[in-house]
């Protein structure tokens, strides 16, 4: 059953290249796995990268973005679905009821909250979906100490630590996935 992979990324166009080439490939992977890209609409920066993979390689692209971005992040039109919603709260949500799962590419404070929000979510209960940081190149190197931080300064239980995965490699983003045998809860 195909799966409907949430990916939050960076939607900046002059960012190092090497990060494009990864969402290039995650893209890539969820088309031929013929799983659905839900995303936030855009089509340029790694959003538009993962989205033109993903359609080029025949997965299903789903396109989230308020009115206000839509002409800032372009919207890809191409997408199979493109909702257009009026805020970002509602893009947020949106983009949370359909996924299966949430992968975290490269991005900045809009992806930083992204993750924050599912986190968080999943430590209080309201859902139990896969949550899969991919670290790649190292960009989330901070962050992870962060959250060990977090962990170390008892202002995280050690148990969070199971409630996401951080890989560095986009075919252990799929074992992730594929070892998931546990229902999820869309909240």
């Amino acid at each position: 059953m195909p799966t409907n992979i949430c990916v939050y990324c960076s939607s900046s166009d002059t960012i190092d290249r090497r990060f494009f080439d990864v969402a290039h490939n995650l893209g890539t992977a969820i088309g031929q796995r013929r799983d659905t890209l839900i995303y936030g609409g855009g089509k340029i920066g790694l959003m538009g990268e993962v989205a033109r993979a993903c359609h080029k390689h025949g997965g299903k692209v789903v396109g989230i973005i308020p009115e206000s971005l839509k002409t800032v992040e372009l919207a890809y039109e191409l997408s199979d679905e493109l909702i257009v919603t009026e805020t970002m709260s509602e893009r947020k949500t949106e983009m949370f009821t359909r996924g299966d799962a949430f992968v975290i590419l490269p991005g900045g404070f809009g992806t930083l909250e992204e993750l924050a929000e599912v986190l968080v979510l999943k430590i209080l209960k309201y859902q139990d979906r896969p949550i899969i940081i991919l670290n790649c190149h190292g960009f989330y190197d901070p962050l992870v100490d962060l959250f060990d931080h977090f962990i170390e300064q008892n202002f995280a239980k050690p148990k969070h630590r199971e409630l996401y995965d951080v890989v560095t490699e986009i075919d252990q983003v799929f074992k992730v996935l594929d070892d998931q045998s546990t229902p999820r809860s869309h909240g």
